[in-house]
């Protein structure tokens, strides 16, 4: 979940490697550090490293002004092993300062290594698991310094994107990738390396993504790409899709106002050149599923983790209501260890925004292994679990930069809106109700510009309610997923506490809790739940609890509404998420937190 950058060339090294630093922030932010190597093939020199707690700015601040290099490695980080300071910082060195190296990842057997390293007389300064990465590479007897790495590489167990200096090979930076990303970044005599292309998007769209088990050595005019046993790889440069300014904050105060703004273009995008009027159904060409194919799935599996799970359940509902086809989804993490039947009649789905979710990719790999079909559901092309999957649908988003996701988790669900048609259709889906659906989907972005609107009001709200210390979210069938993603959200980035519940579960234990310092949030669409849904207001307005209710219409039993437009049943949750996402976030602005960057979390996950 960290940030790697890397520069080999020409250029001033340091400026760049903070750049792209600052654009990758947001995969961590609770320490970071730089080390440059000064020398040259003709002329050795030496590592200069600065590291910091804090942010990509401290580490700024503390760097010389002398710091001029040929080559750099750079890291932002997101604290699993050693808590945030300037030791556990990385890049981590060995005892002669000869070797630098960033990691993204876990190193499982780290305690073992670092008993053998103790035993051996080595000295360890961090309590991290990567300075173990250090010594043996300091350590491997090897001529090459891409041997060193991969003797070091075969004594870990675990998942890493690493980045290497040596002062030995001052001409090369080595990487290798094992379940966390690395991508190089392909100049004119000069080459990149990050963890994610928005780091090089602003000097270059030609990049190549290593796979797991692959290494690459990048010189300022080169780069080749190898396995870890040393085997030859053609990698082949791809062109980025996105420019630099898809990555700047476009005149909005955060990243999270921008991306909640973008909703409607973003809509539109996932929509575009998909709809097929002629036989009321859509194209996704990218599912590698042929209609006789999709017609023998006889039950559908979700997995996600977070957000992505949260958009699994509303997708798993659209595939039954629309393709009368058994679904559900569950959380990614958990599906992996549970030992789970996997039938070969199963249709499974894994979600990801960033496409290298760890729990995600790993239950893939499972699923793959077991023989099952699996299909993704990814923002990112050319991501991690997209190369793993069958195939699947990308969701078009665009790039999300703060940590908690909005615009992903809209575009996700319409891109489960659009598979549920596409697997209606195929089954026994009427043209009629096909058609009402795809006139429902095209209405969207109208209907979401029209929310936006409404800014001003939820803001207002969000300031009312930001006392509270405890919030409850409640609905039922469409509307439970809405309340358990819009609780998460207000968790993710206010920090106050709130629970979803499905609202005919209150009197079995929720209402407990309910008192005028416990305000409730209600969706309730205007459906055949309707009525139940007002008594479960009812409920909570005998015991003078608080509601703000998200609906179609005023509902009377509420202190406060939010009226969204009326869209098909099915898509309705789509709509109603939209002003919870306005809510946290005015919330979090009405109470001072830092938005874009939530205390204790990072955007990808790519550990455990």
């Amino acid at each position: 979940m960290c940030g790697i950058v890397g520069y080999i060339g020409k250029r001033d090294t340091a400026p760049l490697l903070l750049e792209g630093l600052q654009r990758l922030e947001y995969r961590g932010y609770d320490s970071a550090g730089i080390a440059v190597q000064t020398g040259t093939a003709a002329k050795p020199g030496g590592l200069k490293t600065a590291k910091t707690k804090g942010r990509v700015r401290d580490l700024e601040e503390r760097i010389p002004k002398r710091f001029s290099g040929t080559a750099g490695i750079a890291h932002t980080r997101w604290a699993t092993h050693g808590v945030p300071n300037d030791v556990n910082a990385h890049p981590h060195l060995d005892p002669e300062e000869k070797v630098a190296v960033v990691h993204n990842g876990i190193i499982d057997n780290a305690a073992e290594l670092r008993a053998k390293l103790t035993a051996d007389g080595v000295t360890l300064v961090s309590d991290t698991d990567t300075e173990v990465l250090a010594h043996l590479i300091s350590r491997a007897q090897a001529d090459t310094l891409e041997g060193r790495v991969q003797d070091a590489l075969r004594q870990i167990e675990g998942t890493y994107g690493i980045a290497v200096l040596h002062t030995d090979f001052p001409d090369r930076i080595v990487v290798a990738r094992n379940g966390s990303p690395v991508v190089l970044g392909i100049g004119e005599n000069e080459m990149f390396v990050a963890s994610d292309v928005a780091a090089l998007v602003s000097h270059t769209r030609q990049v190549v993504t290593l796979d797991d088990g692959e290494m690459a050595t990048i010189k300022a005019g080169d780069y080749r790409t190898y396995t870890t046993e040393g085997s030859h790889t053609a990698s082949s440069p791809e062109t980025v899709e996105y420019a630099a300014e898809s990555y700047d904050l476009g005149g909005h105060d955060t990243y999270m106002h921008k991306e909640i703004s973008e909703q409607a273009d973003a809509v539109d995008r996932v929509l575009a050149g998909r709809i097929d009027d002629r036989f009321a159904t859509v194209h996704l060409g990218g599912l590698n599923l042929d209609p006789r194919e999709a017609r023998a799935v006889r039950r559908v599996k979700i997995l996600g983790c977070g957000t992505s799970y949260h958009a699994g359940l509303i997708g798993a509902q659209m595939i039954e209501e629309l393709a009368r086809i058994p679904a559900d989804a569950e959380p990614a993490s958990e599906f992996r260890y549970r030992n789970a039947v996997v039938d070969p009649d199963t249709l499974y789905i894994a979600v990801s925004q960033s496409g290298e979710t760890y729990d995600a990719l790993a239950a893939v790999q499972e699923l793959k292994r077991k023989g099952a079909r699996v299909l993704g559901v990814i923002n990112v092309v050319g991501s991690a679990i997209a190369r793993e999957a069958d195939g699947g649908v990308y969701v078009h988003a665009g790039p999300e930069v703060c940590v908690v996701s909005t615009k992903c988790f809209t575009n996700t669900v319409v891109a489960f809106a659009l598979l549920a048609l596409h697997l209606g259709r195929t089954r026994d889906l009427s043209v009629k109700d096909g058609k009402r659906i795809i006139d429902g989907l095209r209405r969207l972005p109208d209907q979401i510009t029209e929310i936006l609107k409404m800014e001003p009001e939820i803001e207002k709200l969000a300031r009312s309610y930001a006392d509270a210390r405890s919030m409850l979210f409640i609905g039922r069938v469409r509307g439970y997923p809405v309340a358990l993603e819009a609780s998460l959200k207000l968790k993710e980035v206010s920090y106050i506490h709130a629970e979803a519940y499905p609202a005919s579960e209150l009197k079995h234990g929720p209402l407990a809790l309910i008192e005028p310092a416990m305000p409730t949030v209600a969706i309730v669409p205007e459906d055949d739940l309707l009525e139940k849904n007002r008594a479960a207001m009812e409920e909570i307005k005998a015991r003078s609890g608080r509601i703000l209710a998200v609906a179609h219409q005023e509902q009377e039993k509420a202190d406060h509404t939010i009226v969204v437009p009326k869209n098909e049943d099915e898509l309705d949750p789509i709509l109603m998420g939209i002003p919870l996402q306005l809510l946290a976030y005015h919330t979090a602005l009405a109470l001072g937190r830092d938005i874009d960057k939530p205390r204790n979390l990072a955007k990808s996950v790519t550990v455990e």
